[in-house]
């Protein structure tokens, strides 16, 4: 039988000194009740899973984690650090969702987006759509460095002109973050791209010169398995209802290339490294003038009233459900969007699932199950393999993508020093899978972020986000067969 703690001190941070060290048994036995009501949720509430049913999930979990705390010796305070520290980790990411919610609403009712959707039906065939899409969102994102903002905005647009197209949402969806995330992973503005190195103890240029070797091989893979998947689409969408749709477009909005002066100008400030929350606050304001400027009778319609309508107009879309209607069913489908107000249960996801991560991190139990893996690693490959591994259970588990770089960046960082390896070989790993396997998690930060800016269930997307599963098992191919890994 497996014992519930060991005798040796605690080496979590949050822990006391005093405090027993858990047991793999006692650290996975959260992991294994979130797992259950996880799965029991999707039986019983498929779709509607995320609307509720999966919080309390958590929730519950973190109470079992709270037992063993409990079990552990830890005091309230001790847990309650552990959870205040988890959740204050995700308030930028919060923040960000609220003000990603006001673009959206404010960039629908200005015609930004439809303006998109008008004329990339001009040049996108549903042939190439997928690959373009991918494409298109890799470039913009290593420009921006952002793939949550590259999701917000030209994501929401691709995904309206694929569901045009007649392409399946979840199929349109994982081309889009698949892009992203590539341009993410690779651009000097990124983040992530910036922790890894200083997690592994290298410079910026040689990680992303060394993560190369395994992203590039990863997004020719998926291109290719978008372009067979294109060229086997059978779109219901004829050009008389493609022209018939940007008829409707145009009769209800003023379509002109002068609309696309507002996301130019987010673009430029985030490639200038203007801090996301500015940045976008800034596009919320440009969509709403835009809106007085170009689309006055919208703005009236949405107010529904007669005196200060232009202001009202404009906040209802920053903070509220708004849906336009046309004389086209497919287009009034896209012609809505929730605000700030939609993002509040995407947030509520989120702030349980730091709930849970929180309170796994403050008794030691995250750090066991993680030394437990280390433990299997004796080779190189082996290694490699123990990273990636070690940072999806920390997506999964922590619910976050900066403590999957960052605690497995300080765990294995001596392991890969004794064995050797270079820290280029660390950094490169914790990219390809704790940057990219996080958005294929339903609780996690960036899973929860980019389905409710898509309003696409992440197990709609992710079995087609190809770029994000093929690159942790990239990693591990080379660091099996040997191939560019770089000794001391």
């Amino acid at each position: 039988m497996t014992d519930f703690a060991d005798t040796a001190p605690s080496s979590s941070a949050n822990a006391p000194k005093t405090a027993p060290r858990p047991s793999l048994g006692l650290s996975l036995l959260p992991i294994v009740v979130l797992i259950f009501f996880l799965t029991l949720n999707v039986i019983v509430f498929g779709d509607n899973a995320t609307s509720g049913a999966n919080q309390i999930a958590l929730l519950i979990a973190g109470a079992v984690a709270g037992l063993g705390a409990w079990y552990l010796r830890l005091s309230w305070s001790d847990i309650m650090e552990g959870i205040t520290n988890s959740v204050n980790s995700a308030l930028p990411a919060v923040l960000i969702l609220l003000f990603i919610g006001s673009l959206a609403g404010t960039w629908m009712l200005s015609g930004i987006v439809p303006a998109l959707i008008y004329y990339g039906l001009e040049i996108l065939s549903p042939k190439i759509f997928l690959v373009a899409s991918v494409i298109v969102c890799a470039v913009v994102s290593v420009a921006t460095g952002s793939s949550w903002s590259t999701v917000a905005t030209l994501g929401i647009a691709l995904l309206g002109i694929g569901k045009i197209l007649g392409i399946e949402e979840g199929m349109v969806a994982g081309a889009i973050i698949s892009g992203a995330y590539f341009g993410d992973k690779m651009s000097p503005l990124s983040d992530t791209t910036n922790l890894a190195p200083a997690m592994a103890g290298t410079d910026l240029f040689t990680h992303i010169r060394y993560m190369a070797w395994t992203t590039i091989p990863s997004i020719l893979l998926t291109l290719l398995i978008f372009l067979i998947l294109g060229l086997n689409i059978e779109s219901n969408a004829t050009p008389t209802e493609i022209a018939a749709i940007q008829k409707a477009i145009a009769a209800k909005f003023n379509i002109t290339g002068w609309l696309f002066l507002v996301p130019l100008a987010v673009v430029v400030l985030i490639v200038r490294k203007v801090p996301a929350l500015p940045a976008l606050l800034l596009g919320t304001i440009l969509g709403g003038l835009a809106a007085v400027l170009f689309q006055p009778e919208i703005v009236r319609e949405v107010a529904a009233a007669q005196d200060w309508a232009f202001y009202i107009g404009v906040m209802k879309a920053i903070y509220g459900d708004i849906s336009l209607s046309t004389d086209h069913a497919t287009v009034n489908e896209l012609l809505s969007t929730g605000g700030m107000k939609g993002m509040l249960n995407t947030i509520w996801l989120i702030l349980c699932a730091m709930i849970f991560g929180g309170v796994m991190e403050a008794t030691g139990m995250l750090e066991r199950i993680s030394r437990a893996v280390i433990a299997l690693a004796h080779s190189t490959g082996s290694m490699i393999a123990a990273t990636v591994g070690t940072c999806v259970v920390f997506n999964l588990t922590a619910s976050d993508q900066y403590l999957a770089v960052v605690v497995p960046g300080k765990m294995y960082a001596e392991a890969f020093r004794k064995k050797g390896l270079a820290p280029e070989n660390l950094s490169r790993s914790l990219e390809d899978a704790g940057t990219v396997t996080s958005v294929l998690i339903p609780w996690n930060t960036c899973g929860a972020t980019q389905a409710g800016v898509l309003k696409v269930e992440v197990l709609a997307f992710a079995p087609y986000c190809f770029f994000n599963i093929i690159s942790p098992f990239m990693s591990i191919l080379f660091g099996y067969a040997n191939i560019k890994i770089k000794k001391l």
